[in-house]
């Protein structure tokens, strides 16, 4: 299943609060990545928060996973997470055909 992950910052974190854990937070990032977990990696245009594509069998798999991230681990983010399943409007080309 894939999980679209969007992050956000929680209140009352600083800036000052993140370079040192940025390091390790790539560290983990890769090893996802590596693990077949995290697909996809972006940032926001408009501001510095990420959009991740996970692939896992659940949300709760994928939310253990982005748990072990140093910024979520030290409750500077966590994620908004979204089970995406395939978009069925193409189907409706091949029903009309059919119906012909």
């Amino acid at each position: 299943m894939k999980i679209l992950a969007l992050e956000r910052e929680l209140p009352g974190v600083t800036a000052e609060q993140f370079p040192p854990h940025l390091q390790a937070e790539a560290r983990r990032v890769w090893e996802l990545y590596k693990a077949g977990i995290l697909r996809e990696m972006y940032f926001r245009q408009e501001k510095t928060e990420a959009v991740l594509v996970l692939e896992c069998d659940s949300v709760a798999e994928a939310r253990a996973a982005l748990g072990t991230l140093p910024l979520v681990r030290e409750k500077l983010i966590d994620f908004e997470l979204i089970p995406l399943v395939p978009y069925p409007g193409v189907e409706r080309l091949f029903a009309e055909q059919a119906e012909k």
